[in-house]
């Protein structure tokens, strides 16, 4: 068994478009969704910091660390403002991206931080988060083994997808070894339980579309999404997809390409 992990991937033509993956993934959550976002987009889709293949996590984490990433691969990549699109951590620092003035529009999928103050639910998220990678290294060695049964592949989409029959199995087990590679994972985690999430969601000006599975068990609807309802962003465009779990861009590609590509064309 042997994987690569790659800094970003470049795609497409047309406006430029920014996709954002989750925390411990890697940017190949979207090679479902790339085939009709590049027939739009001009697409960037970077591996974030800290994450396999991505830049390494050096010195303290702040809450600006992953976005300033972000921000020198778009530089790197000539976008001066981009359509963005993330899920979980990856929506979330869309939004902070939109706040700095770099996005054109945002579509938002899951995104993380929405608990209400207090929510008991963040620290149990981010606790999970802890628990699930130390089993994932240990047994990341069979992951081969694993993706080649159904059942194995039921398990390890479980908290991400309600559909999972036509998901690769090569790409569950670059996502698991994707997982036990991510380094920065345990300072990003006392970071975020330390600090907790905060969002200038005033000085966000672009169109903005968040988009939950109602089915999501990693980040519950609705009541992961209260601050961004309530607080920041209520006038958004809000889509609830039904029993569709916490990686839309996984679960449903073409109805969240749909989504994606029907908002940044408007």
């Amino acid at each position: 068994m042997a994987t690569t992990f790659t800094p970003a991937h470049r795609g497409g033509s047309g406006s430029p478009l920014v996709c954002l993956h989750g925390f411990t993934d890697t940017w190949r959550t979207w090679e479902l969704v790339l085939p009709v976002l590049e027939r739009h987009h001009d697409v960037l889709a970077p591996t974030l910091l800290g994450h396999a293949g991505g830049p390494p996590l050096t010195g303290e984490v702040d809450a600006d660390a992953i976005v300033d990433a972000v921000e020198r691969a778009m530089d790197a990549a000539g976008f001066e403002t981009a359509h963005v699109v993330g899920n979980s951590l990856g929506g979330f620092v869309a939004l902070r991206l939109a706040a700095r003035g770099r996005a054109r529009s945002v579509v938002a999928l899951a995104p993380a931080g929405g608990w209400e103050v207090g929510d008991p639910a963040l620290r149990e998220t981010l606790g999970f988060f802890t628990t699930m990678q130390a089993q994932v290294r240990a047994a990341v060695p069979h992951a081969d083994a694993i993706m080649a049964s159904e059942a194995g592949r039921r398990a390890a989409t479980q908290f991400i997808t309600t559909n999972y029959e036509h998901l690769p199995a090569e790409l569950l087990a670059h996502q698991m070894q994707g997982v036990a590679g991510c380094d920065g994972a345990a300072a990003m985690i006392d970071h975020a339980l330390r600090d907790g999430y905060d969002l200038d969601a005033e000085r966000i000006t672009c169109p903005v579309r968040i988009v939950w599975g109602t089915a999501d068990r990693l980040l519950a609807w609705p009541s992961s999404a209260v601050r961004y309802r309530r607080d920041w962003l209520p006038h958004a465009d809000w889509v609830e997809l039904d029993d569709v779990g916490h990686c839309p861009q996984l679960d449903v590609p073409l109805e969240t390409a749909a989504l994606i590509t029907g908002f940044t064309a408007g």
